[in-house]
């Protein structure tokens, strides 16, 4: 049995939580869609020098129902309330959403102590959409995207250097190459969740549902 290093519990306890000066959140005062709300947070989170403010944590589930999660990029939001990310489909995640399209997302912005929350259905965006974003990739993570076998084993790290060399001299030949398997997705959120917390621990959830082509707004507690 593995025993617990001393002090961890009281080392993870005295962490501190909740940065100094936190943002104001009047839920009255958010507007009807949550795109809106998002697009606000979110320019608040590149002002107040967030980092990466646009990466996100996408959890999905397998046939099984075993979920996965990682950290991707947004690449988009728009008014319809989609949320785009690419990897692909060949991938973990890839496969999961073939099969069990329902995924979620969570952005955390530690420096605001705000927390997003986005779940639906996430499905290709389209062939044409998804070469674009393949090419508007810098010629590195081209060549990563060419060279596949995303999560598969890797006996020894020079195979994927010289895997590497040869997918950056095909970019380098031919800029126009895309990847065959690259997916950019577009998660329809049914729901969205924005989270302001609290020092007093008075965290302010507010929930935005869709209901047809307009949303509706929902507090709930901590």
């Amino acid at each position: 049995m593995t025993t617990e290093p001393t002090g961890l519990r009281d080392l993870l306890r005295a962490q501190k939580v909740f940065p100094e000066g936190m943002p104001e959140f009047d839920p009255d005062a958010a507007p009807d869609d949550p795109v809106t709300l998002f697009l606000r947070w979110l320019e608040a989170a590149i002002q107040d020098g967030v980092l990466a403010p646009h990466a996100m944590t996408v959890a999905t589930a397998d046939e099984r129902g075993r979920p996965s999660s990682r950290v991707l990029i947004c690449k988009d939001v728009d008014g319809e309330g989609r949320w785009y990310f690419a990897s692909s489909a060949a991938s973990g995640k890839g496969r999961d959403l073939a099969v069990n399209p329902g995924a979620a997302l969570s952005f955390w912005w530690p420096q605001q102590a705000r927390q997003i929350r986005v779940r639906g259905p996430a499905v290709p965006a389209g062939a044409k959409a998804s070469a674009a974003d393949f090419l508007a990739r810098p010629p590195a993570s081209r060549a990563e995207g060419l060279v596949g076998h995303q999560s598969e084993p890797l006996d020894d790290l020079t195979e994927l250097d010289r895997a590497f060399r040869v997918s950056y001299e095909r970019v380098s030949a031919d800029p126009g190459l895309v990847a065959p398997a690259w997916t950019l997705y577009a998660l329809t959120a049914g729901e969205v969740e924005f989270w302001q917390g609290s020092p007093e621990r008075r965290h302010i959830r507010l929930r935005y549902q869709r209901a047809g082509s307009a949303w509706t707004r929902q507090l709930l507690w901590p």
